[in-house]
């Protein structure tokens, strides 16, 4: 019978070194963790994870940190990271008309934009909501409750298109003491300024709580080398960009053979086993406006380089066809307004991201392995997924069945995109069991 442990009550640097100390020692456990108390996590830490670079000690030690009042391009940069985890505040369920907003040009003309935008998403809401419930009047199996919730989602879902990408947020981060630190000395050289000093800030704050974990030295040519990275490649940018959607895939059909059971008999919610990563990969280009691209992003399996975010691909047309008439009519006033007021702004293409409303559509390439492909196209292709993210969740999914058709898909194929359970998509107190009782 296998002892199990967990110690869960000691800090990152304590679990990390009672995980090393196995690669040395025969040891149970239970005398690792006297030896964390006898010598301190610390300096041991000190000695072999910062001194001779066994970083794969610090893959062991994990950390929460919670980010708040930066932009949605401070939160995508933390977020374009394989290894991220963590969440962030939803603009399709959070009321963003508070939230203050970051301009790093700081002229009248760019401030004027993002109140423009900001104005229009405020004096919106209503008229959106009643709209909303004409068009998707309650049923009378429906709680009052929860369709009224659905209602006032999808009006942020249309409404979210308006907010310029310089509104703030807040995120968290939860990393190993590694992949903190690899991801960070990316970011202290990143484009946008902003960025540059979360980043420094956050290396701040776990040098202090973890010194012996944060004490790199820092090599000129290896600073040289990021900066050079991140000045140049930090987006994606091509000078031309297919406007239709297009997929090419490296798997041979026949390399999918042995696998008939494993593709064609494939449970529901349940994912495809990793090995047949090595089959080979999918890569799509397409266009999709900003704020959809955020809750695409956070897909660990697809690889892809993070867009610029500008005019120059349009605003995507669902955003305006959700609103009442005489409000499309103002919108589409607004956004010929405010995309010249941008084109012609003197500042940066990267500073000007700030300036641009989310509904805006920026070029994607992603690149998907086969079991992660499946995985993300079965839980994007539901009714309560963004109507302009599942259009794409489902042409990767008619592309895997063209090509691949032993390969068994559970996707949401129903064509209404309204689902009052959206209103239970929420986090809520329990009533406690007396109440229940009663």
């Amino acid at each position: 019978m296998p002892k199990i442990f967990l110690y869960d009550e000691y800090g990152p640097e304590d679990v990390a070194m009672m995980q090393a100390l196995y690669s040395r020692s025969a040891e149970s456990v239970e005398k690792h963790v006297a030896k964390v108390s006898e010598t301190g996590s610390g300096k041991f830490m000190e000695r072999f994870y910062v001194g001779y670079g066994h970083m794969s000690i610090a893959d062991c030690g994990s950390t929460t940190m919670f980010i708040e009042g930066v932009s949605m391009l401070v939160a995508k940069a933390v977020q374009d990271w394989p290894l991220y985890s963590g969440q962030e505040t939803s603009t399709r369920y959070i009321d963003m008309s508070r939230q203050p907003m970051t301009d790093p040009i700081g002229t009248e003309a760019s401030r004027a934009i993002q109140e423009k935008w900001h104005a229009f998403y405020v004096s919106s809401g209503p008229a959106v909501e009643d709209h909303l419930r004409a068009k998707y009047p309650r049923q009378a199996d429906e709680d009052e409750k929860m369709y009224d919730k659905a209602i006032k989602a999808r009006s942020f879902d249309i409404l979210r298109g308006f907010l310029p990408a310089g509104i703030t947020t807040q995120l968290s981060w939860h990393t190993n003491l590694r992949q903190a630190w690899d991801k960070l000395s990316l970011l202290r050289h990143h484009p946008l300024a902003e960025v540059r000093e979360a980043a420094e800030g956050m290396l701040a704050e776990l040098s202090k709580r973890y010194p012996n974990s944060f004490s790199h030295k820092r090599y000129e040519e290896q600073e040289n080398y990021r900066a050079n990275v991140l000045a140049n490649h930090t987006y994606f940018d091509p000078e031309s960009f297919p406007q239709e959607f297009t997929a090419v895939t490296t798997i041979d059909p026949a390399a999918l053979s042995p696998y008939t059971d494993v593709l064609s008999e494939r449970p529901v919610k349940t994912n495809l086993p990793q090995y047949l990563r090595a089959l080979g990969t999918f890569t799509f280009d397409f266009l999709l406006d900003f704020g959809s691209y955020r809750d695409m992003q956070r897909h660990r399996a697809g690889i892809h380089h993070m867009p610029l975010l500008s005019t120059r691909y349009g605003f995507h047309s669902w955003y305006l066809e959700q609103l009442p008439e005489a409000h499309r009519a103002k919108a589409e006033t607004l956004i010929a307004e405010q995309t010249a007021a941008i084109d012609t702004m003197d500042a940066s293409s990267e500073d000007c991201q700030y300036l641009v409303a989310m509904g805006f559509r920026v070029p994607c390439r992603y690149t998907f392995d086969l079991p992660g492909l499946v995985y993300f196209v079965e839980l994007r292709c539901g009714k309560t997924v963004h109507p302009t993210l599942r259009p794409v969740a489902r042409r990767m999914a008619d592309e895997i069945v063209s090509r691949f058709p032993e390969v068994t898909l559970h996707v949401d194929r129903d064509p209404d995109d309204w689902d009052a359970r959206r209103g239970l998509q929420d986090i809520t107190r329990k009533e406690s069991q007396t109440r229940r009782r009663r």
